[in-house]
């Protein structure tokens, strides 16, 4: 099981990212694409890299716009799979 990040390491991964807000227990960003077929797309390529990583995030779609919610939920908070799933889908929409 995936450990949670304490404070300091929490602070320090959400350095590496951008746009993403923080609670103790979740990272959220929203996403907004030029239309629906981009955000559609975005989130098929982010549902193929979630699958691989056994890690599924919580989001929603309305037209182009993806909120996105990231959390461990074995865990109870943020992890580095977390982490990891930010970047991806900061580098997927980029």
């Amino acid at each position: 099981m995936a450990e949670i990040l304490n404070g300091n390491q929490r602070e320090e991964a959400l350095a590496t990212l951008s746009g993403w807000d923080a609670t103790d227990t979740s990272l959220s960003k929203t996403f907004v694409f030029k239309n629906f077929v981009e955000a559609f797309g975005f989130m098929t390529q982010a549902a193929i890299v979630a699958e691989k990583m056994n890690h599924h995030p919580e989001w929603s779609n309305v037209y182009k716009t993806v909120n996105v919610t990231l959390t461990t939920h074995d865990a109870g908070g943020i992890t580095e799979l977390d982490i990891n799933l930010a970047k991806h889908m900061d580098e997927l929409a980029s």
